[in-house]
């Protein structure tokens, strides 16, 4: 149940990076700079496109969120309330394209998050522009919760499909990458980052 609940998140997070997408005007040529998001603006990431916080809502879900910025910090917390027989969870949302087309990450090893966990459950998705099914790459967040922040290293190789075959991510063809926290039932959750790279 899980993996088939994973791969609906990623269904509806595409849906909601086309139209965040749509709304830009930055194009990267070449290589991806390794910093995503320093979440030192108010509303775009590090490479100027608009990041979104997206919930279950799409998916007949009842999660809220709600998040703050703030010297170099982004603090997200809400509520996962789930559908009937599916998981909650809410979505951030960091765009690497314009227009959701192929960037390249190749020279880099995976993602690096400067994470702080204060209640719930965290993955990471790697959304691939080659990925016709919506099942995007994935692995959970391992982060201990104790209120500091944790450099969390990510590896390319680390991350899964959730029912599809299992091929490796091209990092040359990816554009968006989520932090995505997640339940079965109702519960609260709260997270921090204060910076999304490559590494």
């Amino acid at each position: 149940m899980l993996k088939h609940s994973l791969t609906k998140i990623a269904s509806l997070k595409s849906i909601a990076l086309a139209a965040t997408l749509s709304l830009s005007g930055v194009a990267w040529g070449g290589t991806l700079p390794p910093v995503v998001d320093t979440f030192d603006k108010p509303e775009n990431n590090s490479l100027g496109l608009p990041r979104q916080l997206i919930t279950d809502s799409l998916a007949g879900g009842g999660s809220t969120a709600q998040h703050t910025i703030g010297v170099g910090v982004i603090t997200v917390d809400g509520e996962i309330t789930p559908a009937r027989g599916q998981l909650g969870w809410v979505s951030l949302v960091l765009p690497l394209d314009v227009q959701g087309g192929s960037q390249n990450a190749q020279p880099y090893t995976g993602i690096l998050l400067s994470v702080k966990l204060n209640k719930g459950v965290l993955s990471v998705t790697v959304n691939g522009s080659e990925i016709q099914n919506h099942d995007y790459h994935a692995a959970p967040v391992t982060v201990t919760n104790d209120g500091e922040f944790h450099q969390v290293k990510v590896p390319f190789e680390s991350l899964k499909r959730a029912w599809s075959e299992q091929t490796p991510l091209n990092a040359g063809a990816i554009n968006g990458i989520s932090i995505v926290a997640y339940a079965m039932q109702p519960e609260r959750f709260s997270f921090a980052l204060d910076q999304v790279s490559f590494y």
